[in-house]
């Protein structure tokens, strides 16, 4: 993860669930919205998938986009299933829990990857078991608290990151 992030060499992020439906479009969603608080986003590439097929074409769910619209969050992504090229073209890749961890490193042939291929709750401060859950068959509650794991997560992540960027003074 150290790497100078610049302008002309902007970090890429990819979150990854299962579906691409809830959980990392939300963390897409919340992270972009957390970059451009700071006027960071010429200096981060954004993105979701999902280690499944089931909903590519489709917007992020319904109570998952509700209760980002309640905390000012747009969620923009259509699922989409993640690849193998994924591998190589993002910087950081983030799993929402242990069973998409394992499908993506599945994917990954190439031992050079594996340190770019982690769990989001890495960086949550309250990691629990480092798996953010997922709400789909809960109630509004369990969406809301993917939301606020996430945020922290994110906010915690992008601390992070943010002292690796290089101003080259040209804003």
């Amino acid at each position: 993860m150290n790497q100078k992030i610049t302008k002309d060499n902007p970090y890429k992020i990819c979150f990854v669930c299962l579906g691409n439906i809830c959980r990392s479009p939300t963390a897409e969603g919340v992270f972009q919205h957390l970059v451009n608080e700071r006027d960071l986003k010429s200096y981060f590439y954004i993105d979701s998938a999902g280690t499944s097929a089931y909903h590519i074409g489709e917007p992020a769910n319904s109570k998952s986009q509700w209760v980002a619209n309640q905390e000012g969050v747009k969620l923009h992504s259509k699922a989409r299933r993640f690849e193998k090229a994924d591998l190589e073209e993002f910087d950081l890749i983030l799993a929402m829990d242990h069973e998409n961890l394992k499908n993506i490193k599945y994917l990954n042939g190439n031992p050079v990857y594996s340190d770019k291929i982690k769990l989001l709750r890495e960086f949550d401060p309250q990691p629990d078991d480092k798996a953010v859950p997922d709400p789909y068959y809960g109630g509004m509650q369990g969406f809301q608290n993917v939301f606020d794991v996430i945020k922290r997560s994110s906010e915690a992540l992008l601390n992070e990151l943010a002292e690796q960027i290089e101003d080259s003074g040209d804003t």
